[in-house]
């Protein structure tokens, strides 16, 4: 209950619609994912939390030539300095600054188990220990130097860089990805040098052309390698627009084995392709036979990438080979380029390769001139120092005396009017009382306290020698460096050799800055049919009535014994070639596809036919043709509906088939029948048979079809395909064969009922 006495006014309600409210809120998380999480920033080419790692590690003094500390502790005072977000996204972040599979110029020297390109994880960070590489020791120079601002950390104790100095281009060097709220980030990693030669042309030519700086940046140089083949229009049009992709090829050699024996070897794979993926990827290309010409995959790898490819015989073509493996399979990959970047810190925007090369090279020269800024009035103070000095040593015994008897002596060297030389007194205490010579002056706090401090040993001849001499020295440097703030054209000289200092460190003429990524035209060899792969070798077909598939080699005893599975028998038994395609036709009246050579071997009982299409369990396999190019076929149901279709319009490409005859239940689909001959006969379950002509039925790629036969009771037992002229036969039960050569008395036009069968047709009611 409230008390009754509490005078304190009651807080204020402050009512809104749910859709402000709701959006401010959004408003407001959006921007702080943009801003401060997922978009990096022009001018460093860093996000937040890098940017952090980076700072903390320099004020845990981890050089890149000192000594390295427990991850744990870095992502630790991170944390709990700078980043209040969790420790192990902040362990991951640091982790992939260390890997040299993931980032061009590593900015984090690792030290243990950081993951491999086999798409293992780092151990953990107790584990494992890191320091700074000379890469990033050049993104933090300047910082104390006054190069950037500083803002307060989360809670306020700690001070943190907006921006690091950066005295490389890093967005480009070692690329981005993120995903904020309604916008995306991907951008690859380029080659230093390049980019440095980039710049200086930038610098000599601020107007230069996209086209131009491609003669510098032909492309993305990726850590892991591998070989472009986007032409250079795509490229060019990427650069300048800022969204684009790039098509990145695993590199590859022919080793030649000797007698005529060859095999594949790829070195190099594409951009954040996991080794150990790719392997499991291409194992599964060759289990499930989807490219034939390929035997074997084996990983040779150790510390270099070793994927040996195995072709099926001497006679396969590589470029076939590997463009089908390309189709297939993270050999060749898409890499897209979307520099949606913070390019004044704040705003995110698509920038063209041009506008991040200038955002960087502005923030360079504000760099400069805060350095510069910074070092003059470091300058200054030391010069009022030193003439403070040098007024001490030429009035060096006043000072002495001063400094012995009075009580206060700082202020009296401040008040005290001194000149360039002094008449020592003769008398004591007269001390206080020398002879100023003309043209008198004082001296500043910062002068008074610096001769204080000064240590006896300095009160030499050959001290104020030095004193008058660095004081000559920087004089002449505050003169350039007020002539570098004045004049543009000396700031972006001392940019350019700034520059070229960090290309001696990085470029090209260093293991690390050498090119990785090379280019090349894509070859595009035409699309080889799955026939044209395979070996051309006989086969046996065998499918038991329970749906189970096999493949004898060579062409068998269509009679011969075979073992099936308790309670299985044979249904389907057939000579075949392991180029042919199998279309299995469903109860349902659906068409599957299966090629021949994905059958799996003799040895066994086979593998069952619905784990290689998506033939439902009620359904069942009503026949298995081979597919023959330019055949028609009769469909037809039990309730006496069908049409002709060419064979063509039953191959499916997918694993669920293909509905080519519409059929309600409890009526199925029968055994197609291929057109050869004039006339077809049809028999119902009343032993009524009606001969008509095949130009009667019309010819469709699917759906329900025509009456073929009338039927009061029952529906259609059986239909085929006659020569008129040759009549029709059938083997009766003791396996000769009868002949009705005149079939006039059945024949009819389509959908009448027919008059009663043959005497001695089959009581099967089928015309086999």
């Amino acid at each position: 209950m409230s008390d009754p006495n509490d005078t304190t006014p009651p807080e204020e309600v402050v009512s809104e619609p749910l859709s402000r409210a709701i959006g401010d809120r959004y408003l407001t998380y959006a921007l702080s994912t943009i801003m401060h999480r997922a978009l990096p920033d022009a001018r460093d080419g860093l996000k937040p939390v890098h940017r952090r790692i980076l700072y903390a590690m320099r004020e845990l003094r981890l050089a890149s030539n000192g000594g390295f500390r427990k991850s744990a502790k870095i992502s630790g005072d991170v944390m709990g300095n700078y980043h209040p977000h969790g420790d192990a996204a902040i362990y991951d972040a640091m982790a992939r600054l260390a890997q040299d599979f993931a980032v061009r110029y590593p900015l984090v020297d690792g030290q243990g188990n950081f993951g491999n390109i086999d798409g293992d994880n780092p151990a953990a960070a107790r584990y494992t220990e890191a320091r700074m590489t000379a890469a990033a020791e050049a993104l933090l120079e300047g910082l104390d130097q006054d190069a950037v601002d500083y803002r307060d950390n989360y809670d306020g104790t700690l001070q943190e860089p907006v921006v690091l100095p950066a005295a490389f281009p890093n967005l480009l060097a070692n690329g981005a990805a993120g995903i904020a709220v309604g916008m995306a980030t991907n951008i690859p990693p380029h080659n230093l040098d390049e980019l440095i030669a980039a710049c200086l042309h930038l610098i000599k030519a601020p107007g230069a052309r996209d086209e131009t700086l491609l003669d510098h940046i032909p492309g993305p140089d990726f850590p892991t390698g591998g070989v472009i083949v986007e032409p250079r229009d795509s490229i060019l049009e990427t650069y300048r627009t800022g969204r684009g992709a790039f098509r990145l090829r695993a590199r590859h050699t022919v080793e030649d084995l000797g007698k005529g024996q060859w095999q594949i070897v790829v070195t190099e794979i594409p951009y954040q392709v996991q080794k150990g993926k790719l392997i499991e990827k291409l194992a599964e290309l060759v289990t499930a036979k989807k490219v034939p010409i390929l035997a074997d995959v084996r990983d040779e790898s150790a510390d270099d990438i070793r994927i040996v490819l195995e072709p099926k015989t001497r006679n396969v073509d590589a470029d076939v080979l590997m463009s089908t493996l390309y189709r297939l399979s993270d050999l060749e990959t898409r890499f897209s380029l979307n520099m949606n970047v913070l390019i004044d810190g704040v705003t995110p925007k698509v920038c063209s390769l041009r506008e991040v090369l200038q955002a960087f090279l502005d923030h360079r020269q504000d760099v400069l001139l805060r350095r510069s800024r910074h070092r003059m009035a470091k300058i200054d103070h030391r010069l009022e120092v030193l003439e403070g000095f040098i007024l001490a040593y030429l009035n060096l015994d006043r000072v002495i005396d001063i400094i012995r008897y009075d009580d206060a002596p700082k202020e009296a060297l401040m008040f005290e009017p001194w000149g360039e030389g002094y008449v020592r007194a003769t008398d004591e205490a007269d001390y206080r009382s020398p002879l100023p010579a003309e043209g008198a002056q004082t001296l500043s706090e910062v002068q008074s306290e610096a001769i204080l401090n000064m240590r006896l040993r300095a009160l030499r001849r050959l001290e104020e020698m030095a004193l008058l001499k660095e004081r000559d020295a920087l004089m002449e440097e505050r003169a350039g460096l007020q002539d570098l703030l004045d004049d543009p054209t000396i700031q972006w000289k001392t940019i350019a050799d700034e520059l070229r200092e960090v290309r001696k460190l990085f470029g090209k003429a260093t293991q690390q800055g050498r090119r990785r990524t090379d280019f090349a035209e894509a070859v595009e060899v035409a699309d080889v049919p799955l026939e044209a792969m395979i070996e051309r070798e006989p086969i046996t077909v065998v499918c038991s009535a329970m749906g189970w598939v096999r493949a004898l080699s060579g062409h068998q005893p269509l009679d011969k014994e075979l073992k099936f599975k308790d309670g299985d028998g044979p249904a389907f038994m057939f000579h075949a070639e392991t180029t042919d395609r199998l279309i299995i036709w469903g109860s349902d009246g659906r068409a599957y596809t299966v090629g021949a050579s994905a059958l799996p071997g003799g040895r066994g009982m086979g593998e069952p036919l619905r784990l290689m299409v998506d033939l439902p369990n009620e359904t069942q396999i009503v026949d298995i043709l081979i597919h023959r190019e330019g055949r028609k076929l009769l469909l037809a149901s039990t309730a006496g509906d069908g049409f002709i279709a060419p064979e063509e319009e039953l191959i499916a490409t997918k694993r669920a088939g293909k509905q080519v005859l519409n059929v309600r239940a409890p009526a199925t689909a029968m055994p197609p029948v291929v057109v050869e001959g004039d006339h077809v006969a049809c028999v119902g379950q009343n032993r009524k048979m009606l001969v008509f002509p095949v130009s009667d039925l019309p010819e469709m790629p699917r759906g329900k079809g025509v009456r073929l036969q009338k039927f009061k009771d029952g529906g259609l037992s059986d239909v085929t395909v006659i020569t008129l002229a040759d009549g029709l036969k059938w083997a009766d039960p003791a396996g000769r064969t009868r002949h009705e050569p005149d079939l006039t008395e059945w024949l009819g036009n389509r959908a009448q009922a027919g008059r009663m069968a043959p005497r001695g047709f089959p009581r099967t009611n089928r015309f086999d």
